[in-house]
C-alpha cells in the first residue's frame, strides 16, 4: 500500500472508523460519577476511574480488537457478521449443534448492534447540545427539541448518502480530536498527579474500597470503548493498517489527554461534575466547542446509521432478510448505501429515545448492555476461528481469549444492572430482530424442502410427452434455478399454459458467497445439460450487486451465445399461503408472510430490465 494512499485511507478513517469512539468523552467521566451509579467525587476515586478507562482502552481496544481481532477477517471484511461466517457451519453431531450454537449467538449479537444504532445517535447529539447549559441553564428547555431537529435532518438526508461529504468528515473530526488534545493537556499541567492512573494499583483499588458500588461504576467507563466494534466492523472500507496507525497517533493520545484532563480539573474542582467536558473549556469557547461537539456527534450517528444499512445488506444476502430495497449511494466508495426501511425505523426509535429519555445521563442507562454482549460474543467467536482457521494452537488461544472474555464478563455483568434504567429497550430491539432474522431463514427452508418435495427432474421433463409436444420458438429464455437437475416451477408453469418452448433455455442460479467480492473471472460457471438446456452459476459476494445484464455480459465472455435484444427472463412469482406443518408456529408463518410482502421485486433486485421480464404465479405453502 503505497503512503499517500495510507495517509488517504488514514484521514477518511478518523472521520468514519473513530467518530463514535471519540465523542465518547463527552458522557463517560460525567457517567462515572454522576450518572445512575455515580460514585462520590474524591482523588482516589478520580484515579481509580482514570486508571480503569486507560486500560479497558489499552486492553479492549489497542489489544483485542487492534492487535488480533482485526485479522479475522472475510476477505478484508470485518464485523460481527463477517466473523459469523468465518465459523464453518457444515458439521454434523454433537459439533453439528455447537455450531448452530455459534452461529445463532453471532445472528443473536449482530441483531443487538440495531439497538446501538437506534441509541447511540440519540445519545451523541444530546450529550453534545448539553454543553449548552454550562453557557446558560436557560438553554435547558430547547436541548430536547433542538436534539430531535438535528436528528431528524439526519435521518431525511441519509437518502443523499455520505459520500458526498465524506470528505468532511476527516478534517472535522481531526479538528475535534486536537480539541481533545488540546484542552486535555492544559487542565493535565495543573495537576501532574493523574498519570499515577497508569498504575493498574488505581484501579484494583477502586474495587477494593467500593466494592460493589464500584464495580457498577464499571457499566459507565464501558462507554469508553463502545466504538470498538465499529471498528472491526468498518475494516472493508479502508484496511487494517490506516486503522491501528491513525488509533495509535491521533486517536489514542487525544483520547487519553482529555480523559485525564477531565480527571484533573475534578481534582481540583469537584464542582465541575456535572458536566466536566465543557467545563474544560474557556466561556469564550464554548459556543464554538458546543457547535464542534454537535457535529462530531452528527459524524459519529452517521457511522453507526451506515453501519445498520451494512448490517442489513450482509443478513439479505446471506439469507436472514428478505429481498429489501437497497440504494447505492456512491459509484466509488464501498458500502455507501441506503436502506429506507430501516432508516425510518432508527429514526422514529431513535426520536422516541430523546422524548421518552430527556437527558444523556438516563439515556446512557440504555447504553452498554446491547455492546458489550456484542463484544463477549466476538471473543467467543474469535477464538474459534484462531483455532480452525488460523491454526493456532489452543494454549495460545485460551490464555489469550481468556483474559478477553474475564475483561469482556466484567463489563457485560457491570452492564446488566441496567436493564431496569432502560437497557431494556436494546435488548428487546434485539430480540425482534433476531426473531425476524431467524424466522424468515427458517421460513426459506422449509419452503426450499416443500419444494425440492415437488420437483419436476429435468431428464424426467425431456423425456416426458410435455416437451415432446412443446412448440419450439428461436429465442434464449433465462429462469431462476437452484439445481441443474430440476425444472423452475416457472418453466413447468408456462409450457403448461403456453405450450411453448424457446431454443435456448439458461437455468440461472445466483450464488452468494461468504467472502465479500468474487472476482469477475471467477464469478460465471456454465454447464451445458442438452436439448438446449444450459445451467449458469452466476457467483457473487456478499458485499455486491447482481445485475442481470452484467451477468449475461459475464456469460457471453465464456463462449455462450446470446442475443441480448431477444432474451425473455421467467420469473416465479410466489404466493405462500400458511400449511398445517407444524415446522413452525403459525404466529411465526404469519411473520414470515408479513416479512416476504416486504421483499423488493426480483426485477428490481437482480436488475432485470422490465421490457425482458415475465411473471408466472407459483402457489407456496409454508
Amino acid at each position: 500500500m503505497k503512503k499517500d494512499n495510507v495517509l488517504k485511507l488514514s484521514i477518511a478513517a478518523l472521520g468514519i472508523v473513530f467518530g463514535d469512539i471519540g465523542t465518547s468523552p463527552l458522557y463517560a467521566i460525567k457517567e462515572c460519577f454522576y450518572g445512575e451509579y455515580g460514585i462520590k467525587v474524591t482523588g482516589a476515586n478520580i484515579l481509580g476511574v482514570l486508571s480503569l478507562i486507560f486500560w479497558a482502552l489499552a486492553i479492549v481496544v489497542s489489544i483485542k480488537y487492534l492487535v488480533f481481532v482485526l485479522n479475522a477477517n472475510n476477505n478484508g471484511e470485518g464485523g460481527i457478521m463477517a466473523l459469523t461466517s468465518l465459523v464453518n457451519p457444515k458439521a454434523s453431531g454433537r459439533s453439528g449443534r455447537k455450531r448452530f450454537f455459534l452461529i445463532t449467538i453471532g445472528i443473536f449479537a449482530a441483531a443487538l448492534l440495531y439497538g446501538d444504532g437506534m441509541v447511540t445517535p440519540a445519545i451523541s447529539v444530546m450529550s453534545a447540545l448539553e454543553g449548552l447549559e454550562v453557557v446558560t441553564t436557560k438553554f435547558s428547555p430547547y436541548v430536547v427539541p433542538m436534539t430531535i431537529a438535528i436528528l431528524v435532518v439526519l435521518f431525511v438526508f441519509q437518502y443523499k448518502g455520505t459520500a458526498r461529504v465524506g470528505g468532511l468528515f476527516g478534517p472535522i473530526v481531526f479538528v475535534w480530536f486536537l480539541v481533545l488534545a488540546i484542552s486535555g493537556a492544559y487542565h493535565i499541567k495543573d495537576n501532574f498527579g493523574v498519570f499515577a492512573a497508569f498504575n493498574p494499583v488505581y484501579g484494583f483499588d477502586f474495587f477494593v474500597r467500593n466494592r460493589l458500588h464500584g464495580f457498577m461504576v464499571l457499566g459507565s467507563v464501558f462507554l469508553v470503548v463502545t466504538g470498538a466494534e465499529a471498528m472491526y466492523a468498518d475494516m472493508g472500507h479502508f484496511g487494517k493498517l490506516p486503522i491501528r496507525l491513525t488509533w495509535s497517533l491521533i486517536v489514542f493520545p487525544a483520547l487519553l489527554l482529555n480523559y485525564f484532563g477531565q480527571g484533573a480539573l475534578l481534582l481540583n474542582h469537584p464542582e465541575f461534575i456535572k458536566n466536566p467536558f465543557f467545563s474544560m473549556m474557556p466561556n469564550f469557547l464554548l459556543i464554538p466547542s458546543v457547535v464542534l461537539a454537535t457535529m462530531a456527534t452528527i459524524i459519529a450517528s452517521q457511522a453507526v446509521i451506515t453501519g445498520s444499512f451494512s448490517l442489513t445488506s450482509q443478513a439479505v444476502e446471506m439469507g436472514y432478510l428478505p429481498r429489501l430495497k437497497i440504494i447505492h449511494t456512491s459509484a466509488s466508495q464501498e458500502g455507501q448505501i441506503y436502506v429506507p426501511i430501516i432508516n425510518w425505523i432508527l429514526m422514529i426509535a431513535t426520536i422516541g429515545l430523546v422524548l421518552g429519555f430527556k437527558s444523556s445521563t438516563k439515556l446512557a442507562g440504555a447504553y452498554g448492555v446491547a455492546v458489550t454482549s456484542t463484544m463477549l460474543v466476538t471473543t467467543i467467536l474469535f477464538s474459534v476461528v484462531a483455532v480452525e482457521r488460523f491454526k493456532w494452537s489452543r494454549l495460545k488461544v485460551y490464555s489469550l481469549c481468556g483474559v478477553f472474555l474475564i475483561v469482556d464478563l466484567m463489563f457485560f455483568f457491570a452492564n446488566v444492572g441496567k436493564i431496569t434504567h432502560g437497557a431494556w429497550f436494546p435488548l428487546l430491539v434485539g430480540g425482534i430482530f433476531f426473531t425476524l432474522l431467524v424466522t424468515w431463514k427458517k421460513g426459506r427452508e422449509i419452503l426450499s424442502k416443500r419444494y425440492k418435495d415437488n420437483v419436476v427432474k429435468l431428464d424426467e421433463f425431456k423425456h416426458s410427452e410435455m416437451f415432446e409436444n412443446a412448440h419450439k420458438v428461436r429465442g434464449d429464455a433465462f429462469f431462476l434455478a437452484g439445481t441443474p437437475d430440476v425444472v423452475p416451477g416457472a418453466l413447468l408453469h408456462n409450457i403448461a399454459h403456453n405450450k411453448v418452448l424457446h431454443s435456448q433455455i439458461v437455468l440461472l442460479h445466483f450464488v452468494t458467497e461468504s467472502v465479500p467480492r468474487v472476482p469477475n473471472d471467477e464469478k460465471i460457471e456454465v454447464r451445458d445439460l442438452g436439448s438446449g438446456f444450459r445451467y449458469v452459476v452466476a457467483r457473487y459476494g456478499f458485499m455486491e450487486d447482481k445485475n442481470f445484464m452484467n451477468t449475461v455480459a459475464l456469460i457471453k465472455q465464456n463462449g455462450i451465445e446470446l442475443n441480448e435484444e431477444d432474451i425473455s427472463v421467467f420469473l416465479g412469482r410466489q404466493k405462500i399461503i400458511p400449511g398445517e406443518g407444524e415446522e413452525m408456529a403459525d404466529w411465526r408463518k404469519k411473520l414470515y408472510i408479513r416479512l416476504a410482502n416486504l421483499a423488493v421485486d426480483p426485477i428490481e433486485y437482480f436488475r432485470i430490465p422490465y421490457d425482458k421480464a415475465i411473471e408466472i404465479g407459483v402457489p407456496l405453502e409454508l
